[in-house]
């Protein structure tokens, strides 16, 4: 079975790819264990959303609530595949290069976004 990719449009979230995340926003994202494993998962490689269930060992509905997250965050993007049978699948991709935080003068949090 081969696959094309079609761009997908963003759901709005107010948030774009320039907006810096606050240090509250990514502790209360990366805080969480199941996050950072479904993050994890899209940072090798772009994956389905069954995908990164399996490579992150969590439940289908787990991923795609917490790949949601991410996406409304502006940390990954998705694009719709399009097999050749006719059926469509979301691919999620992490579009953040590097996230850091730096407790020197107070707490700050930078995300490197990828264009």
């Amino acid at each position: 079975m081969s696959a094309h990719s079609t761009p997908r449009s963003k759901r709005s979230t107010g948030r774009t790819a320039n907006d810096d995340l606050s240090a509250t926003e990514l502790f209360d994202l990366f805080g969480d264990e199941y996050t950072r494993r479904v993050f994890g998962a899209i940072t090798d490689q772009p994956r389905s959303g069954r995908a990164v269930a399996e490579t992150a060992d969590v439940s289908r509905a787990t991923a795609y609530r917490r790949l949601n997250e991410l996406r409304d965050a502006g940390l990954v993007r998705t694009e719709m595949m399009i097999c050749d049978d006719g059926h469509h699948k979301e691919r999620f991709e992490a579009v953040a290069t590097s996230l850091s935080v730096s407790l020197d003068g107070g707490l700050e949090a930078t995300v490197d976004v990828a264009e």
